[in-house]
């Protein structure tokens, strides 16, 4: 009706200028009267209206339709009377469009909605041009004879969530102990619910259980560790042959050969080096040096654990130390430094994920690339609890329990988290080695708990119960005999002895405190008399370092061990 209304009338005889002017003015009138008349709710007429008074010039032809409209119309509906201000120019090369206007969500989906009228345009100048935008390329299928609405893609919503109190915004990842931002540079601040408020089942996300792995044999331990004071054995490819041979004729049967202390790697390491720490590549005869102590402990019938003897204690002086300063732990008075057996030093944090990352790089690079037989760490694998007050462990206590950090830092709440932490990394390094070679033994060697616990946050009864734990070490390094065996009668001791291999570190001297052979003698039948293995420290002080003449200490060492007792193949088997 509207384009019949608009043709134009019928002449018998080209009409003048005046007479086409009146003519043209009077059938604009009338087409303006019409759609007065009817109440036309579309502008499509007025367009058309426009463009046959105003013919506008030919359309870029690639030109895409107003995805707008191309949602409901059949394609090319609108083409002819899609205005000249809707066309889309080409953006520059160097212009990404959706850097200039990201298409809306209503452009991007097909809709499953009923066509919705829009509103009538007055003729008044153009708008200005929207953003430019680059339209998701659609197929729309030809309309059928009666419509039918498109399927919808929605995407699945966030499930729902019980109305509460208006709680306070929890923040993210606390790097620093400052505010955090958002994309927007928009401070955000770090708080917690209302302690009355429990989040519902929906809001609560399980933690992933761990993987179960098999529970290996319970052995005896014979051990015996090898320090850095033994760096000349273990560099030296003829006398560490020798004293494997030897160590394999008195019947024992596992090595701790150090590879990670005062902040070096005593192997080849990539990962040491990646962080800037030291590493001794070669021996004395240009061997890898962990690797020869492999091999030879394997020929002469020894198991092989590597012993990460310092943990997260490092020199404050060393490389790392220097290199990663942000990795330090400090204390409340902002020291940095706490002395110990190992002397002063330093405390690398061991909630700080990139310390974690670091030490479970330098465990698995071991566990990977040699043929060892399991892992050992001792009393330094923690952290003195009077540190804990570097930023980030503060931020992140502020982020998880809402409260600041006690001043007091043996506080039991505040040790509470800070070992829970720890025990939490040791699992993920456990599971990281299972997962590898299940048959490696996880070995640790910490002094007795209520000890560990109060003064090293080390609760490495936890570690056992929770199946982190193979083998325990534990240093009972006492002159005094009562004191001793008080400390193998020891309730945790007791518990463990049942369920892992149980060995008391004894100390068979130090290179300025030579230890009698008749108190290792007793000390050492003690343990087995409560069926728990020995282990001593170190290598060189059970003979060459000693009160005795060193024929004496190995005829007295072969009583203890009477009878062979190999790890290697019981493990073989299992």
């Amino acid at each position: 009706m509207l384009k019949k209304l608009l043709r134009r009338p019928p002449t018998v005889s080209r009409p003048t200028a005046n007479q086409a002017r009146r003519h043209r003015l009077r059938s604009t009138f009338l087409a303006l009267l019409c759609i007065a008349s009817f109440g036309l709710s579309s502008g499509l007429g007025t367009v058309a209206l426009a463009q046959w008074i105003w013919p506008s010039p030919v359309q870029n032809p690639a030109a895409p339709a107003n995805p707008r409209y191309s949602a409901f119309e059949e394609p090319g509906a609108l083409d002819s009377v899609q205005p000249t201000w809707l066309s889309q120019a080409t953006l520059p090369a160097d212009v990404n469009p959706y850097d200039v206007a990201p298409p809306l969500e209503s452009e991007v989906q097909t809709l499953d909605l009923e066509p919705v009228a829009p509103q009538s345009p007055t003729l008044l100048s153009p708008p200005p041009p929207p953003p430019r935008v680059l339209p998701t390329p659609q197929v729309v299928a030809p309309a059928p004879t009666k419509p039918t609405p498109a399927p919808t893609t929605l995407p699945t919503p966030a499930p729902a969530t019980v109305a509460a109190p208006p709680a306070p915004v929890i923040q993210a990842t606390p790097a620093i102990a400052q505010p955090a931002s958002n994309s927007e540079g928009q401070s955000i601040e770090v708080t917690r619910p209302p302690a009355n408020i429990k989040p519902s089942p929906e809001m609560v996300v399980p933690k992933p259980q761990r993987p179960k792995f098999p529970p290996l044999p319970r052995q005896e331990v014979r051990g015996v560790w090898m320090t850095t004071s033994d760096m000349d054995i273990l560099l030296d490819r003829d006398r560490l042959s020798q004293s494997m041979a030897q160590l394999a004729k008195l019947n024992f049967n596992t090595v701790y050969p150090v590879v990670w202390n005062s902040g070096y790697a005593l192997h080849p390491s990539d990962v040491a080096r990646r962080v800037g720490s030291p590493q001794i590549y070669r021996g004395k005869q240009g061997q890898d040096p962990l690797k020869e102590i492999i091999y030879q402990g394997h020929r002469n019938g020894l198991s092989v654990m590597p012993w990460f003897e310092f943990g997260f204690m490092v020199p404050e002086s060393s490389e790392l130390a220097l290199a990663h300063p942000d990795w330090l732990s400090v204390k409340a008075n902002g020291d940095t430094t706490a002395n110990s057996a190992g002397g002063e030093n330093a405390w690398l944090n061991p909630l700080h994920p990139e310390v974690q990352t670091f030490l479970t790089d330098l465990v698995m690079e071991v566990v990977n690339k040699y043929d060892l037989d399991g892992i050992q760490f001792d009393d330094h694998m923690s952290l003195p609890r009077d540190f804990g007050y570097d930023r980030y462990t503060k931020a992140l206590y502020k982020q998880e329990t809402g409260k600041n950090v006690p001043p007091n830092s043996a506080d039991q709440a505040w040790m509470r988290w800070r070992a829970d932490k720890i025990t939490e990394f040791i699992g993920d390094l456990h599971d990281a080695v299972k997962t590898r070679k299940p048959k490696t033994v996880f070995s640790i060697s910490p002094n007795y708990h209520a000890f560990a616990y109060k003064f090293s946050l080390q609760d490495w009864l936890t570690w056992v119960r929770k199946d982190f734990v193979d083998e325990i070490v534990m240093q009972v390094y006492r002159d005094d005999f009562n004191s001793y065996v008080e400390n193998l009668d020891r309730a945790e001791i007791k518990e463990v002895k049942q369920k892992i291999s149980t060995g008391i570190g004894i100390l068979s001297g130090l290179p300025r405190r030579p230890i009698p052979m008749g108190q290792i003698e007793q000390q050492s039948r003690a343990a087995h008399q409560r069926g728990l293995g020995v282990a001593y420290f170190f290598y060189e002080s059970l003979w060459d370092d000693a009160p005795e003449p060193e024929a004496e200490r190995k005829q007295r060492f072969a009583k203890l061990f009477p009878r062979p007792a190999s790890r290697l193949a019981q493990l073989a088997s299992f």
